[in-house]
């Protein structure tokens, strides 16, 4: 029975179809080459050009490397192969789409020169942070907006549901995965009665990561119960750029006041109702007030890229009496990452704020797959006295890349990083927090996909009263965890060789 679920599983019989094209396309290649010695130098040919046009782009060092060294060792294959899979900018179609939603949403979004003044009164490194995630990134910071953190799925989801009850006017959902089950059955149930009641329920899901979850035409079923649905980048059996660039965010906001994002997505290991990785450690946060407006119009740019069904933005603000209502909680600056600009943003704002520690910086994530920059950062801030402490998992979910982040760990020890492995289970938080002032929660893995190829958000905190929650639940997890030593990395000298093998192919994975 499992043999026959895995043969016609979505996923398994679109990668035999791709990986059948990729072999057939590599074998034509090489008969070609055997055929013909002038044809096996021309493809030799436009593999050295290719070589050099790597070598000239602007572009993450380690991303050229792991492409120049297998086209080297195939000169024949391996420039074709570079031309067809190695440009990681999103489609053209996807591109033009997206960003001409974008364009013309421009002035949805504008930054109160006051909240920035005030914050640069406080502290010049906030107020440089806040300033290039508002001028250069374009989502302004705001007060009057309350946080609450959450430190495991299961009290995200109470809250969520609470919120989801209360919705008079629009639901707006944007999540990576969704999977049938006791969580996602229980906010369906609210989607579906509140659709029947007049509200706007909208739903996007990112196709490939709920590829195996949810049956082929869910959208329909959505649409059927009065549930606008988009599946976003929906995956086709044919060797496509586009497939690299997914939706990461985990979205929800609530007639305009209110909204959730972080790592936790809506399927039940996230609540830790089933177990697959040990226990399910996730975080999440909820804003309430002007905040929620930069998550707002992140998801009506998505929705309304592949569905125009909006002018006008503004109808979807808050009532001004319902911000009014709301005690200003420090700083809040929700933010978006895009594949579709020159920006790594997610990781720009990561290393300012490891750049601006004074005192310590405490780090969750899931994968510790990290460039030069981000190396280079993390070892100089440990090296300047700076208290630097990252929390990966104990029990991976997938094997290969745990290998793969276990392998940065001997340079950052060696530069005073301490690290930790939580020994529960499996951490799948995405938290940064320093000097009891500055945080950021949301979606974005320290790897490659996060910061390169997927679209995906964050909030950025300053001086809120939830900083105080996440640095209780950073100790507490550490108190949890095992700390990775050096004598932990001489048992494991066995495995160097694999490891750096891995480490040159990261940015590929």
């Amino acid at each position: 029975m499992r043999c026959l679920k895995l043969i016609f599983n979505r996923m398994f019989i679109f990668g035999l179809i791709i990986f059948i094209q990729i072999l057939w396309f590599v074998m034509i290649l090489i008969k070609f080459s055997h055929y013909s010695t002038k044809i096996s130098i021309f493809f030799s040919i436009i593999s050295g050009l290719v070589v050099l046009w790597i070598v000239n782009k602007n572009d993450n060092p380690a991303y050229k490397m792991a492409w120049i060294i297998p086209i080297l060792l195939f000169p024949v294959s391996g420039g074709v192969l570079y031309v067809i899979f190695g440009n990681k900018k999103p489609a053209k179609k996807l591109r033009n789409t997206l960003e001409k939603e974008s364009n013309r949403t421009i002035n949805e979004l504008s930054q109160d020169e006051r909240v920035i003044d005030e914050i640069r009164n406080q502290d010049e490194r906030v107020a440089g942070q806040s300033i290039y995630l508002s001028n250069v990134v374009g989502y302004p910071i705001y007060k009057n907006t309350e946080t609450k953190y959450y430190d495991i799925g299961e009290s995200n989801y109470a809250d969520l549901i609470k919120e989801l009850n209360n919705a008079k006017k629009f639901i707006f959902m944007e999540y990576f995965i969704i999977e049938e089950g006791q969580m996602w059955n229980g906010i369906l149930e609210i989607l579906e009665r509140k659709a029947k009641e007049g509200v706007d329920v909208r739903l996007i899901y990112d196709d490939v990561g709920c590829i195996n979850l949810l049956p082929y035409g869910y959208n329909l079923y959505l649409e059927r119960k009065g549930i606008k649905c988009i599946p976003f980048n929906p995956f086709v059996p044919f060797v496509s750029l586009a497939m690299n660039n997914r939706d990461h965010r985990k979205i929800t906001i609530i007639d305009g006041h209110t909204g959730f994002t972080g790592g936790i997505n809506l399927a039940d290991e996230y609540i830790n109702v089933k177990e697959r990785f040990g226990h399910w450690k996730d975080t999440g946060i909820m804003l309430k007030g002007e905040g929620v407006w930069n998550l707002t119009v992140m998801f009506l740019r998505m929705w309304n890229a592949f569905r125009p069904t909006d002018e006008d933005y503004s109808i979807y603000r808050p009532e001004v009496n319902q911000t009014e209502l709301v005690r200003s909680d420090g700083y809040v600056q929700p933010y978006g990452d895009s594949p579709l600009d020159e920006e790594i943003v997610g990781e720009n704002a990561y290393m300012n704020i490891i750049n601006s520690a004074k005192n310590y910086i405490y780090i969750f994530t899931p994968y510790l797959i990290i460039d030069n920059e981000m190396m280079t950062a993390l070892c100089l801030a440990a090296k300047k006295g700076v208290d630097v402490r990252i929390v990966t998992p104990g029990i991976p979910d997938k094997k290969t890349v745990f290998k793969l982040t276990r392998s940065y760990y001997t340079q950052l020890l060696e530069a005073g990083v301490r690290i930790y492995e939580y020994t529960p289970g499996f951490i799948h938080a995405k938290v940064f927090i320093c000097d009891d002032e500055i945080a950021t929660v949301g979606t974005i893995n320290m790897d490659y996909r996060s910061l390169y190829l997927h679209f995906e958000c964050g909030v950025y905190l300053y001086k809120c009263k939830c900083i105080s929650d996440i640095k209780k639940d950073a100790i507490d997890t550490m108190s949890k965890s095992r700390e990775f030593t050096d004598d932990d990395v001489k048992k494991g000298k066995t495995r160097s060789l694999l490891q750096a093998i891995l480490r040159v192919f990261a940015p590929l994975m």
